[in-house]
C-alpha cells in the first residue's frame, strides 16, 4: 500500500539508528548470546510444531480410516469428529498464547539486548 506521506524528517528528536557493517551482523550471528537465543526459539517452536503436526495429522487419518469411530455420538448430535476438529481450533489458539507469553519472557530480552548492542545503545 503505497502512501503520499513524505518521509520521516531528520531532524526529530528521535536519534536514527546506527546501521551495523555485515561484518558486525556476522560477529553477533556467531556470539553465544545470540546462539542461546537461537536455541530458545528452536527448543520451543520446533518440538511444538512436530506436535501440532502429529496431532492433526491423527485427526485427518482418524477421519479417512476410523468413520465409525469419528461418528460416535457424544451428546446430542455432537459427534467425536466434531469435538476433535474443535480441539483443532483450541490447541491452535493455545499454542499461540503459550509462544506469546514464552517469547515476551524468553526471548524478548535477549533479543532486545542484541538489538540495542548493535544499534549503539550499549
Amino acid at each position: 500500500m503505497a502512501t503520499d506521506a513524505p518521509p520521516p524528517s531528520k531532524g526529530g528528536s528521535e536519534p536514527t539508528p546506527v546501521t551495523p557493517s555485515t561484518e558486525e551482523f556476522v560477529a553477533v550471528q556467531q556470539s553465544a548470546e545470540f546462539g542461546e537465543l537461537r536455541t530458545a526459539h528452536r527448543s520451543f517452536a520446533f518440538p511444538l510444531t512436530i506436535a501440532f503436526i502429529a496431532w492433526y495429522l491423527v485427526y485427518v487419518l482418524l477421519s479417512n480410516y476410523a468413520g465409525d469411530f469419528m461418528g460416535t455420538k457424544v451428546l446430542g448430535n455432537i459427534n467425536v469428529a466434531l469435538v476433535l476438529g474443535l480441539a483443532q481450533f483450541l490447541t491452535t489458539f493455545l499454542i499461540a498464547w503459550w509462544y506469546s507469553r514464552h517469547a515476551a519472557s524468553k526471548l524478548d530480552p535477549k533479543a532486545d539486548a542484541i538489538k540495542s548492542r548493535m544499534e549503539g545503545g550499549a
